[in-house]
């Protein structure tokens, strides 16, 4: 039950997080703004984290730990209303057409409501079971994650362009949607608060509290890989549906639908990744896999059919990097590290691609990146938070405000698409997976105590 409710909150944040990849280029129609200006709103969203998980920190630090005081279950239910209030707060701003500022100080309050969440549920799920698996684990419920990221763009895109645009004035176009968001958001609270959730430490006998978190590299350089890994994922789903309206021609509806498939592609590698990094047996982790694998394709298909028109002879190549990306996870071999280097070394090469391939196949290795950010998420955080015992939260609250690399790449993505065009700004997210390969074959291990 505590997995289930945990789940259901990674779904729900990663739909709320994805709609930023629509609002921005809307709000960018609505207020003309440039590639750097509608960057800004990822800048408000994620500084939230910054700020929310520094406070966390400093009460952390003085040995006031807000969930070893208040509780898992607690942190998480304060985290949904104040999202909750932050989407009804913006529909507001929305009907009553108020400046694009205001925006960016519901998204804020927004921001902050979702940083509750992530300090209190990414360990919880790290903690309450195998340590060995928790990879597994957190890569399972970040799918779920993934889902809500696929599902954001596909169905935001079609009521904020097709739906409620066509008799909107203004920013009229999100207030219906938002409305609704704050009160699923009411809804999963009261799930959430009327749910079994209970701390454990499980596994986590190696205490250390002596030591200061700043004695442990391998933790600040995870807050780094964090820091880098959100960055690029952010920016490259925040510029993706200006990049091909620019590249192809496509308008931003259709340009929406196309993102889904980044976002799937993350959903369909944490399934995989789940499975990859547990212990199952080995003769069944194909055929879980597969199945997985296939399902998920589907979903995306089918919600983008329905929606969106798009058929089978304009997404078929997404099948060939599912193929790769099956092939990738047994040179991983079920090793967290080692996944993570190699998946990073692989984005590099598909960024690379992108530069000097035709537009139609550099689209396709721009959405294939989602597949191989997967599990960096999981595989970084789980390695960063090894053996800390009830240090946990402590380095859990640094790594959530590493998030605040979703605030500042994604404005430096849109400044350098200003300045030497869209296609070649992607070379942003190429200095952050270079970062997160090294973590991965090195930075992990870096005055680490072996137990």
């Amino acid at each position: 039950m505590p997995m289930i409710s945990v789940t259901v909150l990674f779904f729900m944040w990663g739909f709320i997080t994805s709609l930023n990849d629509v609002l921005i280029p809307y709000l960018k129609g609505v207020y003309s703004l440039s590639h750097f200006q509608a960057n800004i709103v990822q800048f408000a969203f994620f500084g939230a984290y910054f700020v929310g998980a520094f406070i966390f920190y400093l009460f952390a630090r003085k040995g006031k730990d807000p969930i070893t005081k208040i509780g898992y279950k607690n942190t998480l239910v304060i985290g949904l209303i104040i999202a909750a209030v932050a989407c009804f707060l913006f529909a507001m701003t929305a009907k009553a057409n108020l400046s694009f500022s205001i925006f960016l100080m519901t998204l804020f309050l927004l921001g902050v409501g979702l940083t509750f969440l992530q300090i209190a549920a990414n360990p919880f799920v790290s903690i309450i079971g195998d340590r060995q698996t928790a990879s597994s684990r957190l890569n399972l419920t970040q799918a779920f994650n993934s889902l809500g990221t696929t599902l954001g763009p596909a169905l935001g895109g079609y009521f904020v362009f097709n739906y409620f645009a066509k008799n909107a004035t203004g920013t009229d176009a999100v207030f219906i949607p938002y409305l609704f968001l704050a009160c699923l958001l009411l809804a999963v609270t009261v799930f959430i608060y009327t749910s079994k959730i209970a701390y454990t430490e499980k596994g986590q006998e190696q205490t250390m509290e002596g030591e200061s978190i700043f004695k442990k590299p391998y933790v600040l350089l995870g807050a780094l890989g964090i820091f880098f890994y959100v960055g690029a994922e952010v920016s490259i789903g925040s510029n993706f549906v200006s990049y091909m309206k620019e590249m192809l021609n496509k308008p931003e509806n259709v340009a929406s639908a196309f993102l889904s498939y980044y976002w799937g592609g993350a959903m369909i590698g944490r399934f995989l990744g789940a499975v990859s990094l547990s212990n199952a047996k080995a003769s069944n982790k194909l055929i879980y896999m597969i199945l997985l694998a296939v399902a998920s394709f589907l979903i995306i298909f089918l919600v983008n059919y329905s929606l969106h028109g798009l058929v089978f002879h304009q997404v078929w190549f997404f099948i060939v990097f599912i193929v790769l990306n099956f092939i990738f996870f047994y040179l991983g071999k079920g090793k967290p590290a080692l996944s993570l280097s190699i998946f990073a070394m692989v984005n590099l090469g598909l960024i690379i691609s992108s530069f000097i391939a035709a537009p139609q196949v550099a689209v396709w290795c721009i959405l294939a990146i989602g597949l191989f950010n997967s599990i960096m998420w999981g595989n970084v955080f789980t390695l960063a938070i090894d053996g800390l015992g009830k240090q946990t939260a402590t380095a859990s609250s640094l790594l959530i405000m590493a998030i605040v690399g979703g605030a500042l790449l994604p404005p430096l993505h849109g400044l350098l698409a200003d300045a030497i065009g869209i296609k070649y700004s992607f070379l942003i997210p190429m200095l952050s997976y270079c970062y997160l390969c090294f973590y991965g074959l090195k930075g992990y291990k870096i005055g680490k105590t072996r137990i």
